[in-house]
């Protein structure tokens, strides 16, 4: 019986390609132990219970980030969880550690590679965190989600998706997604979302141009999340939610996109062939820039930054394209050509390859 050890977490960036890698190795070999490295504060805290995992906890220790009185503690707090992950390694018979970053994931690095366990990285962001810059130069495989990311060894795997994403049959489900969500299948949609708590400026800039998107012929499906600050224009065919519990319907209805441009979106819109808009995050490390690049150079999607997305923007630019059928198509034939929809299984194949092959057949 192999006995996987994945650390991650703190974000649904880190705990949502942990679990559809947990899920695949779970699938294939019932017989395996799955465990998961996480903290206590972290969404893994709620998402792998739940998922039916046993979630292992250490202790959060962020690398600190000037000299205060944390950053003179860090060192002792490090080496503790270092010895509470390699504890753990010992004790539960660890075969292999695979780490998707995030707080865990550095002292988990440390403490397999001192215990003489292999160990893998999965990056998902084109631009990396600092966990995983670190563990990437010690790993046995390093799987990134898009081309270009700068790590040592890396081997573009995809982004691990849901399977239900995976197996998605767009035109299978677009009469019950229009059910579900109220529109007509027969016109095509426009999906806006700015993740689960919205984007200010997607919101706003997507109400205001209401009236001259549906007047293109186009359906709006807009997701406007937890946090938003703007009002249903009340137009015929503007469909507005604050939340989508079926977030595979609405990428099912979808035939193009705006939305920001995080790891896990461009890689889902990629997979699926849905051209998109992509307005990056403004605040951060850019990061998300980044993501996007690929399935942009591809001619799958249009950058533009947070700043310029308003509604003079939308009129010059999205307009226009949504009137002309012919180039919407040929952007989604593009942005399929980018998406990777197999992450999960190529992932799992560079945690074979670390454990020498054939992870499913040892006993």
């Amino acid at each position: 019986m192999t006995v996987y050890l994945l650390a991650g977490g703190g974000t649904a960036g880190h705990v949502n390609p942990l679990l559809a890698v947990a899920d695949r190795l779970r699938d294939r070999d019932p017989d395996a132990e799955v465990l998961v490295l996480g903290t206590a504060e972290g969404l893994e805290a709620r998402l792998v219970p739940a998922r039916g995992y046993e979630l292992l906890t250490i202790a959060k220790v962020p690398f600190p980030r000037r000299p205060n009185r944390a950053a003179a503690a860090f060192p002792a707090r490090f080496r503790r969880s270092i010895a509470d992950v390699t504890e753990i390694i010992a004790g539960r018979g660890v075969d292999v550690v695979v780490g998707f970053g995030g707080y865990v994931s550095t002292p988990a690095y440390v403490a397999a590679r001192r215990a003489g366990v292999p160990f893998v990285v999965h990056e998902a962001n084109a631009k990396p965190g600092l966990a995983n810059r670190l563990g990437a130069r010690r790993a046995r495989a390093v799987g990134v989600a898009f081309e270009g990311t700068p790590l040592p060894g890396a081997e573009v795997v995809g982004m691990p998706l849901r399977r239900e994403i995976e197996t998605l049959d767009r035109a299978a489900l677009r009469r019950a997604a229009a059910e579900f969500f109220d529109l007509d299948p027969d016109r095509p949609v426009l999906l806006a979302t700015g993740g689960s708590l919205g984007a200010r400026r997607i919101n706003r800039t997507m109400v205001d141009s209401a009236a001259a998107l549906v007047a293109t012929g186009w359906q709006v499906l807009h997701i406007t999340g937890a946090k938003s600050e703007v009002d249903d224009p009340g137009i015929d065919g503007y469909r507005m939610v604050e939340y989508a519990d079926r977030m595979d319907l609405a990428l099912a209805l979808a035939d193009f996109a705006v939305s920001r441009a995080g790891a896990a979106t461009v890689s889902e819109l990629a997979a699926l062939g849905i051209p998109a808009v992509y307005v990056p995050y403004p605040v951060g490390n850019g990061e998300q820039r980044f993501n996007a690049a690929g399935v942009v150079g591809a001619g799958g999607g249009i950058l533009v930054e947070d700043a310029r997305f308003v509604p003079e923007w939308v009129s010059a630019e999205l307009v226009p394209l949504l009137a002309d059928r012919e180039r919407a198509a040929s952007m989604a034939a593009a942005a399929a050509t980018a998406g990777v929809a197999d992450g999960s299984d190529r992932m799992v194949a560079l945690v074979d390859r670390a454990l020498g092959g054939g992870a499913a057949d040892r006993g």
